[in-house]
């Protein structure tokens, strides 16, 4: 299922690094959270707790794959390649129950500079074993093997060419940022390599697949580094800091911000003219899009930059016509790219009978302190509840008491 330590998204080998870098004795505590209504058994958890402890923890980076990261990833300093190069996954920092209502109850601690590459490998790891044990029937009883499941494959690769054409007829570039919720590996290698020849395709944040396909691995900065630096550094202006601290790292390379952490308006308190001009853009990850929009070319009016020359990155649970429907919006006034994942790696309306997984792995604490994420979408906060309290009240935002 995970075929190569490269089979990872981008943005977690970039913070990995910058973790290396200026935080290398932090440790860190991760939780998984189901929202969905799917269920798993002792079996599962069993097969997956396996595929951890012997198929996980073998990978390790290729000669080849040592010499592409070197070639073709220059931001990756000499130093973390060669730390890459020996760096093999610990399974002791993975603990994995079955909770009594048959929820999955997975924990990660350990350095945050190693446990760092386990959320996108697991959250993988567990819609794909989830579509082979539990619901192995994806459409009106296809199974998951043999010609059946190869016709199928078909059809999708033609609602892939279906997509494609629609995004290259409205001219929307966009990347492929499926690999956390794919239905398969062999899915979302479908999806690349379908993909890959459209126009408008600016690349995947599968690293291993943009090996594969020859195609820009496309990603820069999560959540989790922001929430990182509050514990760290400070909670008030963590995004001043996490955007300083990336620039120590990367000097100017990987230049988009993530704007949604606390909330967009405590990011912007934060994003100074020195930081505006400096990154490429932002990304937009929660909230109503064209609202933020409006919101970004406000503020690089502001400070006196056209939003022309800047970009925003859209990520928030996409599908075509929202990529689309986004771009008309902001045509001629600001630049506009698209992250568009689940929608492509594992389609709702064509696998109607089965749903993608709706999970999330999150960063819980940083040495010991809480940390947490608020986002802009009402409801989709995710820490502890009292550390979430006096965040929303730093930040002066409703509460959970509210």
């Amino acid at each position: 299922m995970i075929c190569s330590i490269l089979d990872n998204d981008l943005y977690k080998l970039t913070m990995q690094m910058a973790v290396l870098e200026l935080f290398p004795q932090a440790t860190a505590e991760y939780r998984f959270t189901n929202r969905g209504k799917q269920r798993f058994t002792r079996e599962f958890v069993k097969e997956l707790r396996r595929i951890i402890d012997e198929d996980i923890t073998r990978l390790s980076l290729t000669d080849d794959e040592y010499t592409w990261l070197r070639t073709e990833c220059p931001y990756f300093k000499p130093s973390y390649v060669e730390y890459l190069k020996n760096y093999r996954f610990d399974p002791t920092e993975v603990d994995v129950e079955l909770t009594e209502d048959s929820n999955l109850d997975i924990n990660i601690k350990g350095p945050w500079h190693s446990s760092i590459l386990w959320e996108i490998v697991l959250m993988a790891t567990i819609s794909e074993l989830y579509f082979r044990m539990i619901e192995s029937r994806w459409v009106e009883g296809e199974q998951d093997s043999g010609p059946e499941h190869d016709r199928l494959l078909k059809d999708y690769e033609g609602l892939l060419v279906s997509i494609a054409k629609e995004l290259e007829q409205n001219d929307c570039r966009f990347s492929e940022f499926g690999t956390r919720r794919r239905r398969s590996f062999k899915l979302q290698d479908l999806v690349v390599s379908t993909l890959h020849k459209c126009r408008t395709f600016s690349g995947t944040s599968n690293v291993y697949l943009a090996k594969r396909y020859g195609v820009r691995p496309t990603g820069t900065i999560g959540h989790e580094w922001i929430m990182g630096n509050s514990a760290l550094m400070g909670l008030r202006n963590a995004n001043l800091f996490a955007l300083e601290s990336w620039v120590r790292v990367y000097k100017g390379n990987l230049g988009i911000a993530l704007s949604d952490t606390f909330g967009s308006e405590p990011f912007f308190r934060n994003f100074n003219l020195k930081l505006s001009k400096l990154y490429d853009g932002v990304r937009h990850d929660s909230g109503d899009p064209i609202t933020f929009a409006d919101r970004v070319i406000q503020h690089y009016e502001t400070m006196g930059i056209d939003p022309l020359t800047k970009v925003i990155i859209f990520s928030d649970s996409l599908s075509a016509p929202d990529a689309i429907r986004i771009r008309k919006q902001c045509e001629g006034r600001i630049k506009c790219i698209f992250g568009i994942g689940t929608s492509l790696t594992n389609n709702h309306d064509f696998f109607r009978m089965s749903p993608p997984l709706n999970m999330v792995i999150k960063l819980h604490s940083i040495d010991g302190i809480p940390v947490v994420k608020l986002s802009d979408d009402q409801g989709k906060e995710t820490g502890d509840r009292d550390a979430i309290r006096v965040a929303n009240y730093i930040f002066s935002r409703k509460g959970l008491d509210e």
